[in-house]
């Protein structure tokens, strides 16, 4: 289970980029997700 700031690895191709405002986010599946950093 993933929670908003956890700072995870995920695959170079997954994901969508998505810029709103000045900030930029990746959006994922979390089957996309390989690892979370601890």
């Amino acid at each position: 289970e993933i929670k908003v700031g956890d700072k995870v690895l995920y695959s170079k191709y997954a994901g969508t980029d998505i810029k709103l405002g000045t900030e930029e986010y990746v959006l994922l599946s979390e089957k996309d997700i390989l690892a979370v950093v601890i």
